[in-house]
């Protein structure tokens, strides 16, 4: 016990120490807090990028869907996740010039730079708080089921201690200390998952003999629709389509795109975005396959805990609480995110609603990052479900944003109200289908809000043109390039309705089928690349 203690307090002070070194003055200006100044360049970017989206979900809730539906999860993240980089070339790269050019700060302050409503900007920045807040709690989550399985201490006061932690560092230091802790935290979760990986696997005699085994005893994670006979070919397609319009628009990933030094460093984070996350999903959720030699009988809410259950039984102290540094190092580097993006919403589109000016320092910043840590505190107290179905509903209530932003940045004329009716639409459906009230069919309901949104979006935009007498079709530059539709092909073979039911043969101790996926993922980032180097070719710079 004590060499677990040891281990996690030395974690936590280089946590702290890094923060400290990166922090900011007390009355820095909200670029500075906020978006370190713009100066990230490539490499601090990407690990910030990477770190802040993958969280506490990450590693327990993806090792937890491991377990309870096989590889069946693995493309729809690994795959899913990877080509939602997509979206860094098609609108990070407007954010980042519009944010340059305007001074903008935050995402609700864009949309109200475009559409020139501060109605819609409110509307905007209040759905954003709402849908981040659960996702936000998740992380305190996962914190206490660490601590609670490693070293004892209850689940709520874990929470406690995580969330003080990263409050202090988040204080003190703004994006630019956010940012370096994301960079070293991110490293740490990939080496420390790998190291995981490697001592479950070496424990049941090697990674292919150990998924034989597994393979012998519940074939049906090897397959789709997996485990629990989830995955339909519905309800795979729902997933890739969620993650492709709800990931940018997480508001700690949105705001990333303020802080790149360049366009250029975008378009190289994008590329390589895919990679990152084939490799990075991979590891969690085989840990939660092999997690079933050991933990045959869990159920619910008790998977998303397999991965520090199994560390605990299979290694020693040290090693069992370096490997669980890497959920913790998940977990804080999103929440550190999530606090500084929210609090700069409160501070610089809330609190003005009142108020009606903007603070020229990020004191009140400050004191909203101590208040949100109380909000997902009190939502952590208590967890309502799993770490996968509280994701997936805030992640819907956040994708029904994606119109607004996209057609805000590439159509010529704009209507606040288009996007107003657009956010109502979308918002009303999601809490009707969480009631039960409508029924999804064989998809999620993130698919029929995102079609309700579009449509509501586009028949208002074109109902005002046609009252205007200037209707009519445009398309922007990105919608008629060639390499925009074979990516489009690339989706569409990922819905390899064929393969379904069919575990064998298993390569190395996985599913044929996972291979065609890893090969897909590698397609796209070629095209990719093409296209990037196209479009930086036509403006004369050098990728």
């Amino acid at each position: 016990m004590v060499v677990k203690v040891s281990v996690l307090i030395g974690y936590f002070l280089a946590v702290l120490l890094i923060g400290l070194i990166a922090r900011t003055r007390w009355k820095s200006s909200p670029e500075t807090y906020f978006l370190a100044d713009r100066k990230l360049g490539t490499l601090v970017l990407l690990g910030t990028m990477v770190a802040t989206n993958f969280s506490a979900f990450t590693v327990f809730g993806t090792s937890g869907a491991g377990y309870r539906d096989g590889y069946a999860f693995f493309p729809i993240m690994g795959f899913g996740t990877g080509f939602m980089a997509l979206t860094f070339w098609i609108i990070g790269r407007k954010i980042w010039q519009v944010g340059r050019d305007k001074g903008v700060v935050t995402p609700p302050e864009l949309v109200g730079v475009i559409y020139k409503s501060p109605v819609l900007s409110s509307l905007f920045a209040l759905v954003m708080i709402l849908f981040t807040i659960p996702y936000l709690a998740l992380q305190p989550m996962a914190a206490g089921y660490v601590l609670e399985e490693l070293v004892g201490l209850d689940y709520f006061h874990g929470c406690l201690l995580v969330t003080g932690i990263i409050v202090l560092y988040t204080l003190r230091g703004g994006m630019r200390a956010v940012a370096w802790t994301d960079l070293f935290q991110g490293t740490l979760m990939f080496v420390l998952l790998l190291i995981s990986l490697i001592l479950i696997a070496r424990h049941y005699g090697g990674f292919v003999e150990a998924n034989g085994k597994v393979m012998e005893a519940m074939p049906e994670l090897f397959s789709r629709p997996g485990g629990s006979g989830r995955y339909t070919i519905g309800i795979w397609f729902s997933y890739i389509f969620l993650w492709f319009f709800c990931d940018p628009m997480f508001p700690q990933l949105f705001q990333r795109f303020f802080t790149a030094k360049s366009e250029r460093n975008i378009s190289r984070i994008m590329l390589f975005y895919p990679l990152v996350c084939t490799v990075v999903f991979f590891m969690p959720i085989c840990v939660g396959v092999l997690g079933r030699l050991s933990f045959p009988d869990l159920a619910g809410k008790a998977a998303d805990k397999i991965l520090p259950m199994v560390l605990t039984q299979i290694s020693g102290d040290a090693m069992a609480a370096l490997v669980m540094a890497a959920g913790l190092a998940a977990l804080m580097s999103t929440m550190d995110s999530q606090l500084l993006t929210l609090s700069s919403i409160f501070s610089r589109d809330i609190v003005p609603i009142f108020r009606k000016k903007k603070s020229e320092n990020s004191i009140t910043g400050r004191i909203f990052v101590l208040f949100l840590s109380i909000a997902g505190l009190a939502l952590a107290y208590k967890p309502p479900d799993t770490i996968l179905q509280i994701a997936t509903q805030t992640f819907t209530g956040l994708a029904v944003l994606f119109p607004t932003v996209i057609f805000g940045l590439y159509l010529k004329r704009v209507f606040p109200l288009a996007a107003i009716l657009s956010i109502l639409a979308g918002e009303s459906a999601v809490v009707l289908f969480y009631l039960k009230w409508l029924s999804a069919g064989p998809f999620l309901p993130v698919v029929w809000v995102i079609l309700l949104t579009f449509s509501i979006y586009l028949l208002t935009h074109g109902i005002l043109l046609w009252r205007e007498k200037t209707f009519r079709l445009f398309l922007p530059e990105w919608m008629r390039d060639p390499y925009l539709y074979l990516l489009g092909g690339i989706f569409a073979l990922a819905m390899d309705f064929w393969a379904w039911e069919k575990p064998l043969p298993l390569i190395s101790g996985i599913p044929a089928w996972m291979g065609y996926f890893i090969l897909l993922s590698a397609a796209q980032t070629i095209l990719m690349v093409l296209w990037v180097r196209r479009d930086v070719d036509r403006i004369g710079q050098n990728l």
